[in-house]
Order: C-alpha cells, then structure tokens, then sequence
C-alpha cells in the first residue's frame, strides 16, 4: 500500500466541524480504497496569545484518528490579519519535524497539498526537503484572491514549479491557473464528489413544517424558498440576495453559513423592509442540510469568484436549480435553464433569474440528473489514479 500524506489548513475538527468538510470527505473515500495508506497534517494557526476564539483550537489534540485516517495538528505561529506573507515558511518549519518522524515509521511516496496558498509552498518546501513528488490542489480563492496578492503569486508560483503535478476544481479554474504562469501540461481537473445517499431529492408533503419547526423561522408551501449556502462573507454575495427579495413577491430566504458580515447584513436586511422574510440559520447539522436543499425552490449564490462550489452541486443533487453568478465552474455545472441562471451581480439580475426559475420550475428528478457523475467514490479513483502517474513517473 503506497503511502500519501497529506497538507491541509483546511480541515474539519470539532470546533469548527463545517470547515473544509470536502477535503475530509475525498481522503476518507481515498482510504477506504485500500490501495493507498492516508495521513493528514492539519496545521492550526494561533497567535502568541491563543485567547478567544483561538483559544478552542489550542486544546484540540496534537493526533487523533477521524474517520479512519491519522489526523496531526501541529501549531505554528499566525499574526492575525497582518502575517499572510510568512505563514507558508512558518508552516513548513513546523510541519517538517513531523513529517520526518512519519516518514522513518511508514515511509511517504506522496506529499499533496490541498490548497493552493499557504499550503503549497509550505508542502513544496518540505518536498525539496524531503526528495517527494508533491501534488498541490487548487480551489478557487486561492487562486483568485491570493493571486492578486504579488507575495503569494510569486509563492504559489515557485511551489507550482516545484510540483510534480497540479489539480484544479475545474476547467475554467485551470486555465486561470496557466494565465498566473503555471505550466498547464501540469494542471488536472479534479472535480468535488458528493454523497449520493444524503444528498438527494427529499419529495414528502411535511418537509416545510419539519424545517419551519427545526430552524424556528415559517416556511409557508405557498411562499418561494431561497436558500444561500457559503460562509457570510460579502464576496459571497449574501447581501445582493437579500436587496434582490424585494422583487420576489413573499419569498423566504434561508441564510447557512457564519461569518463576519453577518451584523452587516442583518441591518441591510432591515433596512431593506425583509428581516421578517430572511433568517441567519448559522452553521447546520449535514443532516439538515438536505433537508434544506430539497425544500428549496431555488438555490442562489451571487458569488464574486468560485473554483466550483460544492454547494452548486448539493443542490442539483437535491433537485433544485440554482441562479449564480458566471463566475469560475458555474458554466461546467448550469448548462441549461432546468440547471437555473447565470445572472449580472446586482439584485435586480439575481431577482429576475430566481423569479424566471420560479415562473417555470422543472422537474426535480430532471435537475439532480444532472449530477450523476459525482461521487466521492468517482472523486477518490481520480485522485488514485493521479497520485499513481505522479509516482511512477518520477
């Protein structure tokens, strides 16, 4: 059995158990192939001082094992805000140690990186170090937003160099990749997989009561249903939604996710004259969301920049369209109008393509067709096959 160890900032734990949950699902269907032995190094970021919200993550343990992988969290030190230029060099010096340690007790054939900034010049640093082939993902933001920071463009370059091989979340995603400078013979598609059995069309006559009783907001069957999944940051676009309800004649929107802008967009919503139409539902139960999605008569994410959301695609599955911006992916998922829009970021395009979907709604089983080629078990053999081609091609 070949051995992978994998780097990744982001990573779900149980203070914040949402976070990176798809990279957590792709290396457990990895594993649970058995042709390849997966450890993962989650480095955790924590100041001088770990108080506040810091101060949950400095008492997670170092090692544990979650869903049947190796899981270590070495510490390395994080300037808030300020220290973004010196954390890929900060985690690769306390990543390495470790990773020697592994290396003499289960030998590595494989180093991959599963984002793009800081973890792949961290990992390509410890690649060198360590004579590895090195595979480094890209997401999105970490192309997009950190790519126009020209102390990361020219970290993320150095490390796409070093690489023996490259992901991306999708074609368009690639070919940004390639615009940066990164050598594109290197780059391959990698797509997100999805759990089938939980994310699915759920048709029963009290699947609104349910949630109206589970998230405590009304959700009448003769209103619209919005629902918005992503972090509330206001790249998302959360607060072109909620200007965008005015045209929408009694339609409720479900907000998932926690973030930041969250004040800000509370009081845009009342100043708005819709607070009694939105609700914050925080960070949800996986179980719920599901439910969410399948009550949903739209699923819509004004988003300034995307590789492909994994929200996109749980949302198909659930059978519900989705209006999005034409941004990264979106054009590789919303290939036709029973898929939903791609609209202008601005509220009145974002109304008119919720409101074309709501006027003409097509079937669910027809939308969650649409996603049939996802799976994390398609995700896994894809990942197997390319960390295969990087190895034996040394």
């Amino acid at each position: 059995m070949k051995h992978v160890l994998a780097l990744s900032t982001l990573y779900p734990n149980p203070v914040t158990p949402r976070f990176g949950t798809f990279v957590a699902r792709s290396l457990e269907a990895l594993a649970k192939r058995g042709d390849w032995r997966v450890t993962v190094i989650n480095p955790l970021g924590l100041p001088p001082l770990a108080l506040g919200r810091y101060r949950p993550l400095a008492d997670l343990p170092e090692c544990s094992e979650e869903g049947g992988i190796a899981i270590h969290r070495p510490r390395f030190t994080l300037i808030p805000r300020i220290g973004a230029r010196r954390n890929a060099g900060a985690i690769a010096r306390a990543v390495l140690p470790l990773v020697q340690h592994i290396h003499a007790a289960n030998p590595i054939d494989m180093l991959d990186a599963q984002f793009f900034f800081p973890d792949g010049p961290a990992a390509a640093t410890i690649a060198r170090e360590m004579g590895l082939p090195l595979s480094i993902k890209a997401r999105g933001s970490d192309i997009s937003f950190w790519g126009e920071h020209d102390f990361a463009r020219r970290q993320m370059l150095d490390a796409a160099n070093a690489a023996t091989g490259l992901l991306a979340v999708s074609r368009d995603l690639a070919g940004q990749m390639a615009a940066m400078g990164m050598d594109a013979a290197k780059v391959t598609v990698h797509y997100t997989g999805l759990d089938r059995d939980r994310f699915r069309p759920l048709e029963h006559t009290q699947l609104r009561s349910q949630l109206s009783r589970e998230l405590g907001f009304a959700l009448p069957d003769n209103a619209p249903m919005l629902a918005c999944v992503a972090a509330l940051i206001e790249r998302k676009g959360q607060g072109i939604a909620i200007a965008a309800l005015k045209a929408i004649p009694g339609a409720r929107l479900v907000l998932v996710g926690k973030g930041e802008d969250e004040a800000r967009l509370r009081t845009l919503a009342a100043s708005e004259g819709v607070a009694e139409r939105v609700h914050f539902a925080g960070s949800l139960d996986h179980d719920l969301m599901p439910l969410v999605l399948s009550a949903a008569d739209v699923m819509v994410l004004p988003t300034v920049s995307e590789g492909l959301a994994n929200a996109w695609v749980e949302a198909l599955a659930c059978g519900t369209p989705v209006v999005t911006t034409d941004v990264g992916g979106a054009r590789e998922l919303i290939v036709n109008d029973t898929a939903g829009r791609l609209v202008e970021r601005n509220p009145a395009a974002v109304a008119a393509g919720i409101n074309a979907v709501l006027n003409a709604p097509p079937a669910r089983e027809d939308v969650a067709a649409l996603t049939e080629q996802f799976s994390w078990e398609a995700n896994a053999a894809a990942l197997a096959d390319h960390y295969e081609r990087l190895v034996e091609g040394r």
